[in-house]
Order: structure tokens, then sequence, then C-alpha cells
């Protein structure tokens, strides 16, 4: 790889340099030169190349022959807006396919949506699908205000949560499956659902062209309801082991109590071990077969299993808004935050679920399966999108190659958004979603998070890390993103 890096740095020569470019300024054509561009589908690194784009697309990208180009034979593309990508990556503009918009946590204002939308966009998300807001109306609002240029933040999905609450009955569901396609929304997030209102509620979303993410629960629906009634993705991993349970559902103690969170994850951290492997690998064939996706965000239990990395990283001292660090605390109030009593050996048998999920995933995958990526950020010690980077170092460590990982991260996100003519990919005719790369995120994942890591390249340290996110052909420089939320942070904290 570092022949590789050596090789592109040859272009320089041609005179390119950032020129012209504001951030958050949107102009009729950027150029981003001599990149080496890692597209969403899964193919390898190649380059040097030239992404034009204009009108929030990506109009053309050229494939530079340096030698002819030195010899006045090559034409480059014109631009008078343009970005030096010369020795760094271009890759899709990541998309969160499982988050929520927050403006509050624990009763604490956060001062609005834009500490969130902030945190997205310096850590590369272009595309968040929103799974449970705190206002439906309100998510829409900002979904419409956004598309039409006037909020700063990525493109958001809304997926309203759907669970028994009110719906007493199938014709219950399907009225507000009804209500909900009039209100406008990108699709349905199922939760706490019995069998019978899920099948109908299901049913009424696909005739009305609804897509499905299910949050399994421990409830009376598994991973079996959603291959038999068309679910898109199954959120999380519970479901996929419940269903692989012989005696059908998990071992627990004669005083457990779903409500005790303490409870309901120390015996989470145990259930991937009661699964019989050779119904599980009937239950993960199935999935592939009916087409249900699954976004395992890995990196939202993590602290279950290292609950002192979880409570130590490096961003929390200048980017934690101090109402998210006060979420976090232990509270039985707050969900999530159920680290009381938590021992060594609650971690250990974590890391055995870790293990046995991971392989899961490997296998689900080999069979032709369907992974996504999302964070679930603002609980469990996860900031958002700093979680979604998180969560790309996680699918590494389960035996994913890092092209496969970006690969999750945008082209197959998008798939199970439904937008994979439309976003995850750098092609022509896609929109202008992008994040450049200070750094080789092949060789690195770490080079992601927007705040700078020090690399040793030929002998010199030097500063790596995202440097520009492009949203829908708007170029945002990323330290002045985190300048921002920093700023956000430490006025929160004046007060």
């Amino acid at each position: 790889m570092r022949r590789l890096a050596f090789a592109l740095i040859l272009p320089l020569a041609l005179g390119a340099q950032t020129r012209g470019v504001t951030s958050g300024q949107k102009t009729p054509r950027l150029v981003i030169r001599n990149a080496t561009m890692v597209d969403g589908n899964g193919t390898p690194a190649r380059g040097p190349v030239d992404i034009v784009i204009e009108n929030g697309r990506i109009a053309d990208v050229v494939t530079l022959d340096a030698v002819a180009l030195r010899r006045g034979e090559g034409r480059r593309p014109a631009g008078d807006v343009q970005i030096d990508a010369t020795g760094k990556f271009v890759l899709p503009g990541l998309i969160n396919a499982h988050t929520h918009m927050q403006s509050s946590r624990s009763g604490q204002s956060m001062g609005g949506f834009e500490y969130y939308l902030l945190l997205q966009l310096a850590n590369g998300v272009t595309t968040v699908r929103e799974v449970g807001a705190e206002n439906e109306l309100q998510s829409l609002r900002l979904r419409d205000q956004q598309a039409k240029g006037e909020l700063v933040g990525p493109r958001i999905l809304v997926y309203p949560m759907f669970s028994n609450g009110r719906i007493r009955t199938a014709a219950d569901a399907r009225a507000r499956v009804q209500e909900m396609k009039k209100l406008g929304v990108d699709g349905i997030k199922i939760l706490g659902i019995d069998r019978d209102i899920m099948q109908a509620m299901e049913d009424e979303a696909h005739k009305v062209g609804l897509m499905v993410a299910h949050h399994v629960g421990v409830e009376e629906t598994n991973a079996w309801d959603d291959i038999a009634f068309g679910t898109h993705s199954i959120e999380h991993w519970y479901g996929i082991p419940d269903a692989a349970i012989l005696d059908r559902r998990q071992h627990f103690p004669s005083d457990y109590n779903y409500l005790d969170e303490t409870d309901r994850f120390r015996w989470a951290g145990r259930l991937w071990r009661e699964a019989d492997p050779a119904r599980l690998d009937s239950v993960l064939s199935s999935m592939v077969r009916a087409n249900v996706a699954w976004v395992p965000t890995l990196d939202i239990y993590e602290a279950s299993r290292d609950l002192q990395r979880a409570q130590t990283q490096p961003w929390f001292h200048d980017y934690l808004h101090p109402s998210l660090a006060n979420y976090f605390k232990p509270d039985p109030a707050n969900h999530g935050s159920y680290f009381i009593g938590w021992s060594s050996t609650d971690e250990v048998y974590w890391k055995e679920n870790y293990r046995l999920w991971m392989a899961a995933l490997r296998d689900f995958e080999r069979k032709g399966g369907l992974i996504g990526c999302g964070d679930d950020a603002g609980f469990i010690y996860q900031m958002y999108g700093y979680g979604l980077i998180r969560e790309m170092e996680l699918h590494q460590e389960a035996g994913f190659l890092p092209l496969t990982v970006i690969q999750h991260c945008t082209g197959n996100n998008a798939k199970i958004l439904g937008r994979e003519n439309e976003i995850g990919r750098v092609r022509a005719g896609w929109a202008a979603d992008l994040i450049i790369v200070d750094g080789n995120p092949l060789e690195d994942l770490k080079t992601l998070y927007p705040t700078n890591q020090v690399q040793l390249r030929d002998g010199k340290e030097v500063r790596a890390g995202l440097e520009w996110t492009i949203a829908a052909g708007v170029p945002y420089h990323v330290p002045t993103l985190t300048a921002r939320i920093k700023q956000i942070v430490d006025s929160a904290k004046a007060k």
C-alpha cells in the first residue's frame, strides 16, 4: 500500500492545489484533483482520478494518465474551484443506517439539533436513517429543511417507531401505517410488537411501499417472523439467536425482570451461547433467502465488554456535550445507563458474546446476506458519528476486510435504504456525497475519525484524518466543523 501511495504523489507536479473552496458554500462546479478513489461496491482503490461535481451530483469521474498529461497529450476537466486530493483517498459519504436525532438528553437541552448534525458531518456521514425521534413531525420538518438546503447536516430519512402501545388490533395497525404514509415518512421501525400486529403492519407497509426495520427485543416475535413477514432489516441482534434456541426462550433466572436494564443487558451477554449452531445456520440461511438485511450496531454494546474503554474515549474531552455526559452516567431512569454493579464476570460473558455474534455475521455474509452499518449513538457511551467509525473498526475485528467494511457503510447501506441508485457510490450520476481522507483508510480505519491521528510515513510523524465531507455537493472542512462543535461544548460547560 505504501508503494501505491508513493506512486499517487506523482501528479502533484501537474499543479494541483486547493483553491476557491469555502466550507459550507455550494459552487456550480467543483473538481477534486488527483484522488485515490474507493467506490462503495467493494472493488479495489484506483487512481489518480479527477471527480467533477455539478449541481449536487457527480458529473464525471476521470481517470488520469500522468505521463500523457506531462506530454501535453491528456486533458483534464475544467474547474475554477478545486480541492487537491493528491496522496489522499476519496470515499462515498458514510451512511448511518441506525441513528436517533436528539436535541436533549436526561432532560437537559443540547441547544437544538446543531450539535447532533455537525457531529455526523464531521465524521463523514452524509445520510442518516432516523429510527426513533423525539417527535416524528419535527424530524419530517428537519428532513425537508435539509433537502431544501435550509439546514446544515446530512440527508435525513425518517422511520418513526411503531409498537403495540395504542395499537390493539390488526385494523389499528393498518390504519396507523396509512397515517404514516400520509405524513410522508420514509419507512417504519418496529419494536416490542405482537405477532398478529406485526403481520398486519408489515402487510400494509408492503402495500403502500414503506420499508420496515425491526428492533427485535425479548418479545413474542423473532427472526422467523421477520423472514415470514418480509422485514427489510433486523436492527441490533436480538431475535436472531433467540430464533435459534431449541427451547424457544433463553434460560433466564427466576427473578429476571426485562424492564430492569441491568438484568436485561447482563443476561443478553449470555444469549449467543444458548443458540443451537445447526438451528442458527438455518435462521441465517433463511434470512438470506428472504432478503432480510442485518444492521448489527456492534458499537453500541461495546461498553458491556469493556466499560473502562467506553468511558475514556479520547474525543470526550473536547466534544462530549455535558448533557450527553450526564445521560451516560449509571441511572435506571436513562435507557442504556445500566452499569450498576457491572462486574468483570459480566464483561467476560460479553466478550464471548461478541466472538459468537461476529462469527454469525461472517457466516451470514458468506451465505450472501446483506450487512449494513449504524451506530445507535446517544446511548451507552457512544457519541453521534464517532460511534459509526467505531462500528467500522468492529466490523474489521469481526473478520471483514477494510474494503468490505467501507462497502457495509456505503453501498450496502444504500441498498438497505432502497437508495442504491442514488447514494453510496463514487459514480457519475450519483449524489455528490463524498469524503476526502488524508491517510489510507484501507490500512487504518482510524484515519476516518475527524480528530487527527499521528502516523509514521517515510520515517516522519504526520497527522492523518478526515479532511472534507461533501454532502449533496456542498464541501465542509472537517477541522472547521470540529472547531464549531468544540465551541458548542465549551459554551455548555461554561453554563
